[in-house]
């Protein structure tokens, strides 16, 4: 079955178009930064000409100048992979049979960085506020950072200890558990933002922003407290797609510098995203017997596989396993004895075991 074709541009400028297109398909906001950040460097890259007049050696050039010279990984050279082939394909409209000849790295497989609960304990201890129970949130659920700070009063259900992720990744919804320990933050949270939402409302404030074309069907719904923010801004901006100055909810660059001092309070020298703690709450769930498949609905994976990755990082086989170094008779030397004292040692001790003659520690080495 044939796609229904584009609608005619109605931008001039070459970026402007490809941020249309990627509206258009209704890519985040975050895609079409990326995209229009890849666009402008290729075209930097190759002295401003026009894609038009380039073709599969000048975007090989670029993408081998950003593994070879700017040392990108294989995620971000697949990344301007993506934006290229979306501007030639979906912008330009221009045929690419020459793209699939254009190598792509193969990505490696990293084990996600994982807490143990002693650390988990120890890092949301070190953080109060909106910001310690948005991270708890995130623990809690195994919600991505965005769909947690996306969260509307509609989503949540008290009654029934349910949270509802709208939009997750995928375009997908989905429901998780409402944790019992955060019951009283999140309903004092509520209330936090129903004085912004009430302060809004007798200001004759713009409502809050709306998923899809929804504006359009209900223009007054931005303004209805069900729609509202959970974790509402303090402060307004400007959208940048519409320009419409409005409250917004919690900006995510926030989160991650309480991520990262509660970090260093805690003392935790691993690496912290957000998503790190999506990883321990997986993790430690497989740790208490829950089933693959609950998982994987709960984190909002498309496939199983994906959620197996879990099952590597707990690898009970190899912490069952006791390590030979742990099964040597004296075990390590205590202290910095002499080569020659060391081994004789060594050789007294299994010697008997071995049913061969006894030595003196002196004839060990004659």
């Amino acid at each position: 079955m044939k796609s229904t074709p584009a609608p005619p541009l109605r931008s001039v400028r070459l970026l402007d178009q490809l941020r249309e297109r990627v509206r258009y398909r209704h890519y985040s906001l975050a895609t079409e930064r990326s995209y229009v950040y890849w666009a402008r460097s290729f075209i930097r890259f190759h002295g401003l000409r026009h894609p038009r007049d380039m073709g599969a050696a000048e975007v090989a050039a670029y993408l081998s100048h950003l593994a070879t010279v700017r040392g990108a990984s294989a995620s971000t050279h697949k990344q301007a992979l993506a934006a290229l082939l979306f501007l030639y394909k979906r912008v330009l409209d221009i045929d690419l049979p020459w793209m699939q000849e254009i190598g792509r790295p193969r990505t490696p497989v990293r084990l996600p960085v994982v807490l143990s609960q002693a650390e988990v304990g120890r890092l949301l201890a070190a953080v109060d506020g909106v910001a310690g129970l948005i991270l708890k949130l995130l623990y809690g659920t195994g919600m991505r950072k965005m769909e947690c700070l996306r969260l509307r009063i509609k989503d949540l259900d008290f009654d029934r200890r349910l949270i509802v992720v709208r939009e997750g990744k995928g375009n997908k919804d989905r429901v998780v558990m409402l944790p019992e320990a955060l019951l009283p933050a999140l309903r004092e949270q509520v209330a936090r933002a129903r004085a912004l939402w009430t302060a809004d409302r007798k200001a004759e404030r713009p409502g809050v922003e709306l998923p899809g074309g929804l504006v359009h069907k209900y223009p007054r719904a931005g303004e209805a407290w069900s729609w509202f923010w959970v974790f509402p801004a303090d402060h307004e901006s400007v959208d940048p797609r519409s320009g419409v100055r409005r409250r917004h909810h919690q900006h995510e660059d926030a989160i991650h510098r309480c991520l990262r001092r509660a970090g260093n309070l805690a003392d935790i020298a691993k690496p912290l995203r957000t998503h790190v703690l999506r990883h321990s709450f997986a993790t430690h769930l497989l740790e208490r017997g829950q089933d693959i498949r609950t998982i994987q609905e709960l984190l909002g994976h498309a496939h199983v596989d994906t959620t197996m990755i879990y099952t590597h990082v707990l690898n009970r086989g190899v912490r069952g396993v006791a390590s030979p170094l742990d099964a040597l008779p004296t075990g390590l030397p205590p202290g910095p004895l002499q080569c020659g004292e060391a081994i004789a040692t060594y050789v007294l001790a299994v010697r008997p075991s071995l049913g061969g003659p006894r030595h003196e520690p002196g004839a060990a080495l004659a």
